[in-house]
């Protein structure tokens, strides 16, 4: 299949709120579940404004036409004892898993990272459970740091996280 990845632009901000609407009742390996993220319109657009003009954060979209199939938010710190790191979280539709999307978000944020003026370390965290995912990241060069123990609860069921980086620099 044919698809777009690019940065995200303040003029997406609706169909962000879309995806990630539809994302959080599509899996149980996001933060948030479905009906969880609540976010004004115009709240999104001032938040997508400060990503555009943040040197240490960037956000990837991936579109199947117009419609939002894919995103990925990386954050680096805000202090100096910190910027040189960031975490980042990466959303796939379920119609549209295991087509590389999620990987060519990854490997597009890893450029932009090589490229950083900050950036020397990437962080994320991950379900225990989410093989998948876990695989993915490995082949991207991301290695296991550590567990938290029972890191989310769903449905009255404790999840363990795994915490994995990959250095830049």
């Amino acid at each position: 299949m044919e698809y777009l990845i690019r940065h995200v632009k303040a003029s997406d901000a609706q169909a962000v709120l879309d995806f990630v609407s539809q994302v959080g009742g599509e899996s149980d390996n996001l933060t948030f579940g479905e009906g969880e993220f609540h976010m004004p319109l115009e709240k999104e657009v001032e938040f997508l404004k400060m990503i555009e003009n943040d040197d240490n954060a960037i956000m990837l979209l991936a579109f199947d036409g117009d419609k939002v199939i894919g995103n990925l938010s990386y954050s680096g710190g805000k202090k100096i004892r910190t910027r040189h790191t960031g975490e980042f979280g990466v959303s796939v539709r379920k119609a549209y898993w295991g087509q590389g999307i999620g990987s060519a978000l990854i490997t597009g944020m890893i450029d932009w990272a090589k490229s950083s003026d900050y950036c020397e370390k990437i962080n994320l965290k991950v379900r225990e459970d989410n093989f998948n995912a876990i695989s993915l990241y490995m082949k991207l060069g991301f290695r296991v740091e550590g567990v938290v123990k029972k890191d989310m609860k769903i449905n009255g069921d404790y999840i363990n996280a795994i915490f994995m980086g990959l250095d830049i620099k």
